[in-house]
């Protein structure tokens, strides 16, 4: 049934990219290209804050505002039209989120060495396996510049990973080229509304066929934290890629065969 399913008209598969903290659409730039030039649809968009968006990330609070330009996207979908969501990172919340609130419009999601949590962060042990542990390499505020638009004495409402760490900790596999146009493009992330994803328990995203793709080097979101997630919330299959935290960069071909791999899976589920 497999190379039945395989042979399907691929060409109508339409593909949302969604990236990380701080990222934008622009971390897609080379899926994006083989992706087109392969017949898919794709759309790599920013969401509020990220990118090109005009919005000052310390002002977006809550994970809804932060992630409605998502929303907005596939509230604008005709009913008869299904997208493949792909989330990398902190975008897998993103990806969570939308399989909750449009089930109907997913034809499948994949976690890309990404935060897979069915409700969100709820407990202690949901933030120990989906968010960065980089304590080895000291206190918070040695690893991340943090802005306080609403007080010193406030938690910090935007942060990114210190331009002397982003190779070593998310792009050290990737090409020099490429790491240094994320350290001109990327931005704070707005930490308040990441911390504060939380998602309604429901039939939806149940209902969702899921891959996840491991990144067997990331020092972001690690090994062990990403089967962690795998084991809580099992999905229908595991990839794994020999990368770091951004396979987009490090292992391009590698991963966009894995998307299309996960495409044919998604339309033999149906």
């Amino acid at each position: 049934m497999g190379e039945e399913c395989a042979d399907t008209k691929m060409e109508r598969v339409h593909f949302v990219l969604i990236h990380g903290v701080g990222g934008g659409g622009w971390c897609w730039y080379k899926m994006r290209s083989l992706m087109e030039n392969s017949g898919y649809k794709v759309t790599s968009l920013d969401l509020k804050g990220a990118g090109i968006d005009p919005s000052d990330p310390n002002t977006i609070l809550s994970f809804d505002d932060y992630n409605k330009p998502l929303v907005d996207l596939l509230s604008s979908l005709p009913n008869d039209e299904q997208v493949i969501l792909v989330g990398h990172s902190a975008g897998g919340l993103s990806v969570t989120d939308a399989t909750h609130k449009f089930p109907k419009k997913v034809k499948g999601a994949v976690y890309m060495a990404a935060t897979m949590l069915r409700t969100g962060f709820v407990s202690e042990q949901d933030v120990q396996d989906g968010v960065p542990d980089l304590s080895e390499f000291g206190e918070f505020g040695d690893v991340y510049d943090m802005e306080f638009r609403l007080g010193p004495e406030k938690p910090p409402t935007s942060v990114v990973v210190k331009q002397s760490l982003q190779r070593k900790l998310i792009y050290q596999m990737s090409p020099l080229e490429d790491s240094t146009l994320a350290a001109m493009l990327l931005r704070p992330g707005p930490i308040q509304a990441l911390q504060s994803a939380r998602f309604k328990e429901g039939e939806g995203a149940d209902s969702v066929p899921r891959i996840y793709i491991r990144a067997t080097n990331d020092r972001m979101l690690k090994p062990e934290q990403q089967d962690a997630m795998i084991r809580k919330w099992q999905p229908q299959h595991v990839y794994t890629l020999e990368s770091d935290h951004s396979p987009f960069f490090s292992a391009p071909f590698a991963l966009f065969g894995l998307l299309v791999k996960a495409a044919a899976s998604f339309q033999c589920s149906d």
